[in-house]
C-alpha cells in the first residue's frame, strides 16, 4: 500500500474530531487526496454496527456480553479495511481515521477486561494486519473531558469513572509499548497548542 495511514485515539471529549479536521485541512493544502474516516460506522454495515454498539437494539439499552462486542467492533473493521481503508491507501491517498483497533485494544481489554492478546488477535485478523504509520493519542483525564461532551452519554460513555481510568491507562500502556508509531499528546492544551504539536510531528513523517 502506498499511501499514508494515520489514526487518532483517546477517551471521549478530548477533541480528536476537531483535530482530525485541522489535519485534513493541512494536507489537502499540500494537494494531498484525503480520506477521512471512523470507527465504528465507516461503512453502511459499520453504521448499522455502530447503531446496535453504541445505543442498542430496536431502541433497548440492554448491555451486550463483553466477547458479542468485541466481534461487533472487529466486524466493522475488517468491513472498513476492505471497504473504505485498504482502497484509499491503494490509490495512493491519505487516510485519518478516528478511532481504530486501539480502541478496542483499550476499551474492549481494558475497560472490559478481556485480554489484550484476544482482543489484539482479533483484531489483526480483521484488518489483515494493517496498523497506522502513525497513531496520535489525545491523552485528558476522563473526568475533565467527559465534562466537554456536548451530548447526551451513549453505551460507551456511560459506562463509569472506573472504567473510563482503565480505558485511559490502557491507551498509554498501547502507546508506551509502540513508541514509534503512538505520539502521546497532552489534550488539556488549548486547541492550537494541540495542532502545533501534530503539525510539527506530521510535517517531519511527510518527509
Amino acid at each position: 500500500m502506498t499511501g499514508l495511514f494515520i489514526s487518532f485515539e483517546g477517551v471521549d471529549g478530548v477533541g480528536k474530531t476537531t483535530q482530525v479536521e485541522r489535519l485534513r485541512t493541512y494536507l489537502e493544502a499540500q494537494g494531498r487526496t484525503v480520506v477521512v474516516t471512523r470507527e465504528p460506522g465507516g461503512t453502511a454495515l459499520g453504521q448499522a454496527i455502530r447503531q446496535m454498539l453504541l445505543h442498542g437494539v430496536d431502541g433497548d439499552s440492554a448491555d451486550i456480553a463483553p466477547r458479542t462486542e468485541a466481534l461487533l467492533f472487529a466486524a466493522d473493521r475488517a468491513q472498513h479495511v476492505a471497504e473504505t481503508i485498504g482502497p484509499a491507501l491503494e490509490r495512493g491517498e491519505v487516510v485519518i481515521t478516528d478511532r481504530y483497533l486501539d480502541s478496542s485494544l483499550a476499551y474492549q481489554a481494558g475497560g472490559r477486561e478481556l485480554t489484550p492478546q484476544e482482543i489484539r488477535n482479533l483484531s489483526m485478523w480483521a484488518t489483515n494486519d494493517l496498523l497506522p504509520a502513525r497513531t496520535y493519542l489525545l491523552d485528558m483525564d476522563p473526568a475533565l473531558s467527559h465534562s466537554r461532551l456536548q451530548h447526551e452519554e451513549d453505551r460507551m460513555e456511560s459506562a463509569g469513572d472506573d472504567f473510563q481510568s482503565r480505558t485511559r491507562q490502557a491507551f498509554l500502556d498501547l502507546a508506551a509499548a509502540e513508541p514509534n508509531r503512538f505520539r502521546v499528546i497532552d489534550a488539556s492544551q488549548s486547541i492550537e497548542q494541540v495542532w502545533l504539536a501534530i503539525e510539527t510531528d506530521i510535517a517531519g513523517l511527510l518527509q
